[in-house]
């Protein structure tokens, strides 16, 4: 097996497709197409400058200035060790043991940055679904971050939809859960909603938004609807809100 450590010596440039970095090669031989990982991150290396000129590869002791794909570019740090890895995986010890720290890292990554590629990895079908949930997990700790935890039941809603409900105890994937928490976040009665969907065009812009932010909460809703019993009290008042649901703006 092909082997090959770079050391990040400046990140040039990033956004959530990818980035350029300075680099130095401390051991093996780095070849264009190969997949790295930084902690539990991982990027592909997809193009290698060398004075002016593009390459195909490079070896130990010597620096070049790579373009490597994914939005986990914005988050590495001058002297981060890039590992090569097979391309079949993801480790995300390094990323849940940094969200545990307290005081956080130093070297903070974005948390915007870091809840895309946590979103775009919960979503990726090609990941086994233990580690799409660690992932999710991330994404909510990066929601929690960004100050944005209306934000939350679209994970959870997500979770439920594609993976189903979680065992007792998974607050992640709990369908009762998410409806009191979805429903928890309206301000207005069924009755009221309705009342005012029937003149939102006259309504003021903020009352125009909550009731749509409603309309798209109650979307969460959906997903979890069939695992709760017929005579749960919850599942009256879920119905109560998807009535009224098809004539909000």
């Amino acid at each position: 097996m092909s082997f090959a450590e770079l050391q990040v010596c400046a990140v040039e440039a990033a956004d959530v497709t990818g980035g350029v970095c300075v680099v130095r090669c401390i051991g093996g031989v780095a070849r264009s197409g190969q997949v790295f990982a930084a902690g539990g991150l991982r990027t592909r290396l997809r193009g290698i400058e060398r004075y002016g000129r593009t390459v195909g590869s490079f070896d130990a002791g010597h620096v070049a200035k790579v373009r490597l794909t994914g939005p986990v570019v914005a988050l590495l740090a001058s002297g981060q060790v890039l590992t090569y890895v097979p391309p079949d995986g993801h480790a995300l010890a390094d990323l849940e043991d940094w969200l545990a720290t307290e005081p956080p890292l130093l070297e903070e990554p974005h948390s915007e940055t870091l809840r895309c590629l946590a979103t775009v990895s919960m979503q990726n079908e090609e990941l086994p679904e233990g580690v799409r949930l660690r992932w999710a997990r991330v994404a909510l700790a990066a929601l929690d971050r960004l100050g944005r935890p209306e934000e939350r039941p679209y994970v959870h809603a997500y979770l439920i939809r594609y993976l189903g409900p979680g065992e007792d105890g998974d607050p992640d994937r709990d369908p009762a859960a998410l409806c009191r928490d979805v429903l928890a976040r309206f301000e207005l009665t069924p009755a009221q909603a309705a009342a005012q969907a029937r003149v939102w065009r006259d309504l003021p812009r903020p009352d125009i938004l909550r009731l749509r932010r409603i309309k798209n909460l109650l979307g969460c809703t959906e997903p979890a609807r069939p695992y709760l019993a017929a005579t749960d009290p919850l599942a009256a008042a879920v119905d109560a809100w998807a009535a009224v649901r098809p004539g909000l703006p």
